[in-house]
């Protein structure tokens, strides 16, 4: 059960960082909407802070997962391919693109949180392995923008009519293309 809780603290939060902002929301409006005291709240989490790195370990331990798995490949190009094709799949995973939205419209306020800091420099780390020594500038520019290239897909097609898996099979054709310049 307590589990439960947390998770629906994590759930209302979001949406309520996501719509009204992260620095308007405050935990007495969270607790208020899950049906609780703000001391049943802070049972489970002391600040929005606690909250928002909640929400970002889960997507961290995905990167650093997939981080971990790269460094323990050759630098190869079947290596790149498998690691944007696992990328993409944790794209698809419930909840992300919510996190991400709220990232993406809170950035201000959370630019120096430090499981963001870490989340960023995790990512940055993730792209330097898709290269091999000796990449050229342009190949590790190439490789970067493919890793992102998976996320553009999902925000520039959000008002479309395609389906999560039509984006996705779009987005990885585009990152396939940019991996091998």
């Amino acid at each position: 059960m307590r589990e439960d809780t947390r998770t629906r603290i994590q759930e209302i939060a979001l949406r309520l960082f996501t719509e009204q902002g992260y620095e308007a929301t405050s935990l007495r409006e969270i607790a208020e909407e899950l049906g609780v005291t703000k001391a049943a709240l802070y049972y489970h989490f002391k600040t929005k802070d606690d909250i928002v790195a909640s929400l970002v370990d889960l997507r961290a331990a995905e990167v650093e997962e997939l981080l971990d798995w790269a460094r323990s490949q050759p630098k190869t190009p079947e290596m790149r391919r498998e690691l944007l094709r696992r990328y993409a799949d944790n794209l698809m995973r419930p909840r992300y693109l919510e996190v991400a939205r709220f990232l993406e419209r809170n950035q201000t306020a959370l630019r120096e949180q430090p499981k963001l800091v870490k989340m960023r420099d995790t990512m940055l780390a993730l792209t330097a392995e898709m290269n091999e020594p000796g990449a050229t500038a342009a190949e590790r520019i190439s490789r970067s923008l493919a890793l992102f290239a998976l996320h553009a897909g999902k925000w520039l097609t959000q008002e479309s009519e395609l389906s999560d898996e039509e984006i996705t099979k779009a987005s990885l054709e585009v990152a396939m293309r940019l991996l091998e310049p």
